[in-house]
């Protein structure tokens, strides 16, 4: 039998480490409320005393903290950028061999043969991401093997050992192979840069430091019930201040650097935006709720097609230079704009509502094309075109059996507002 992984391990004791600090803290308040009045005085004499001393001991603890924390800070590979690590690479592949396997035994009536278009259709997209991405050893030490579920729910996610799975509501909500080829560019980019194990260290150190917090509401507060609400409030705060920022970070930074993956595999990167926009134009059709960005894990769509916006230019000069072919002079993001904004004159002819507040990206100087809704459906043999040195432009859209059950979002689009 083999052992646990301890990031594993971490989360089986996460919740006992809580339990221990609530029992320690309600300890306390316990035996100082049973004190005599004239032990109590001893109490805060023997402190008042020795007021120094104790916070020399605080003093010292908190450097050795930080000592501790500063030999576990790692450099990110592709960007460099310095981050706390807990968790090494190698421990949380264990934890990825585990939870692939869980994934597979879980999917496993639903899983689309090897044969099937649309699992061809991913699995040659994240091979030719991987092949022309080769140079960044994260990229190449890894065995990718794709897993297409057949769900109607839009998610995609890569596992640190390189399992891919790809749900076939995310193949629907996608209009052509360059926003796939984003998409996967952004999942794979989360396993290369190990944000989950980035993130599972910096919750890991924040639940540990935060074992003090949670001792103390509940030694301090005079009931149960006070104490249940501040360690509530404690952790609501911990959300928004710790969490949901940092997890928001490393989306943005998986956008970045997912898009930089897929300019080298010759995709058009100005697909990006566009597949976010379509997000958020559905989201408004289907009513589905949106919180405020602060209180997601996640930007909104909106702010994520913004920041692609900013990063194409990088992001093609990135592409001239991978001896790839040009680009077709008509830009998606303009076509989608245009598209949109008819959609929207037709909307208010009708008297229909629906895509009020919905974002218009801005113009973009490049040739007008005909609408995303009117491109022609390829067949399953477009598949093929992904052998080649560069994946098909806006005007080649996956393959017919991606949009049987899932119509193309600006079609969606037409039929509600008519």
């Amino acid at each position: 039998m083999r052992a646990l992984p301890a990031p594993l391990i971490w989360m089986v004791l996460k919740p006992l480490q809580k339990l221990l600090a609530i029992l320690l803290g309600r300890s306390l308040r316990k035996w100082w409320v049973a004190l005599p009045e004239n032990r109590r005085q001893l109490m805060h004499e023997w402190i008042r005393r020795r007021r120094w001393h104790l916070a020399t001991g605080a003093g010292v603890t908190l450097v050795i903290v930080a000592l501790l924390l500063l030999t576990h800070l790692d450099e990110s590979p592709v960007t460099g950028r310095v981050r706390l690590l807990v968790f090494s690479r190698e421990k949380y592949m264990e934890l990825a061999a585990l939870t692939s396997e869980a994934h597979l035994e879980e999917f496993a009536e639903r899983l689309l043969p090897v044969t099937d278009p649309l699992h061809q259709m991913v699995e040659q997209s994240v091979q030719l991401l991987a092949q022309r991405n080769k140079d960044i050893p994260e990229v190449s030490e890894v065995p990718w093997s794709v897993h297409v579920v057949d769900s109607p729910q839009i998610n995609a996610f890569v596992l640190p050992n390189g399992k891919v799975f790809v749900f076939t509501g995310m193949l629907g909500a996608v209009a052509d192979v360059d926003q796939l080829m984003i998409v996967l560019g952004h999942e794979m980019a989360h396993a290369i840069l190990d944000h989950s194990a980035e993130q599972a260290s910096l919750s890991h150190v924040v639940d540990l430091l935060s074992l003090i917090l949670v001792t103390a509401i509940w030694a301090l507060c005079p009931g149960d019930s006070l104490a249940v609400l501040g360690g509530w409030a404690k952790d609501k705060l911990t959300e928004l201040m710790f969490n949901h920022p940092y997890s928001r970070k490393l989306e943005a930074e998986a956008d970045k650097v997912g898009m930089h993956l897929a300019a080298k595999a010759c995709a058009d990167v100005r697909a990006g935006p566009v597949f976010w926009q379509q997000l958020e134009i559905v989201d408004k059709l289907t009513g589905n709720p949106t919180l405020p960005e602060w209180l997601s894990t996640h930007p909104s769509h909106r702010n994520r097609s913004s920041q692609m916006d900013r990063l194409i230019p990088q992001a093609l000069e990135l592409r001239e230079t991978c001896a790839c072919p040009a680009l077709s002079p008509i830009d998606p993001r303009v076509i989608f704009s245009k598209t949109v904004h008819e959609l929207l004159e037709k909307a208010k002819e009708q008297g229909v509502g629906g895509l009020e507040g919905t974002h218009k990206p801005q113009p973009i100087s490049a040739s007008a094309g005909p609408p995303v809704s009117q491109t022609v459906r390829a067949s399953p043999s477009k598949v093929d075109q992904l052998n080649k040195d560069r994946v098909p432009a806006i005007t080649s859209p996956l393959p017919a059996a991606a949009r049987e059950g899932s119509q193309y979002v600006l079609q969606n689009t037409n039929q509600q507002g008519s």
